[in-house]
């Protein structure tokens, strides 16, 4: 015995419910999908559009706050710019004096006559650089503290701007 069992291929009318309508065809209405129409309550509708400008006025203030933290951030960064050039340009003016002086010296040693002179041409030298030097500190780290004060100047007053809104809020 020999159990054969045929399989009927799959109807037509299946397969040809789920192909797509033809273009230019509009889709018959079911009522089983219509939503009900129906009246939103005036105070649903007046709480949801308070919500919503509640919204657009937190998304103004976030967007005012950006927008300063972005002001703050490009000044900042100018001020630094500006300060660190300036910075640059004193410790290059000093390296130039620097090396003025000392090729000054090395000549002025060159053409001593006697082992006194250049001994005391060393000895003015080193005087002279030392002085030099700390009135270059002194005015480098002027500069450096004037810099740091300019630069954190914006950011204080906007922290105190803030906590000062946040204690009016």
């Amino acid at each position: 015995m020999t159990d054969t069992t045929t399989t009927k291929p799959a109807s037509k009318s299946r397969t040809a419910k789920a192909k797509a309508a033809p273009a230019g065809v509009a889709f018959p209405d079911f009522e089983a999908f219509a939503m009900p129409k129906m009246e939103v309550p005036s105070m649903f509708r007046e709480a949801t559009e308070k919500g919503i400008e509640n919204a657009r006025e937190a998304y103004a203030k976030v967007k005012t706050a950006a927008e300063d933290a972005t002001d703050l951030m490009e000044d900042t960064f100018e001020t630094s710019r500006q300060g660190v050039v300036e910075f640059n340009h004193k410790a290059v003016d000093a390296a130039k004096t620097n090396a003025d002086a000392a090729f000054t010296f090395i000549k002025d040693i060159m053409s001593a006559k006697s082992l006194a002179e250049a001994i005391e041409l060393q000895s003015t030298f080193a005087r002279q650089q030392f002085d030099a030097l700390s009135t270059q500190t002194k005015e480098m780290q002027e500069l450096a503290t004037k810099l740091g004060t300019d630069v954190s100047a914006p950011v204080k007053e906007a922290m105190e701007k803030s906590f000062k809104d946040l204690k009016v809020n």
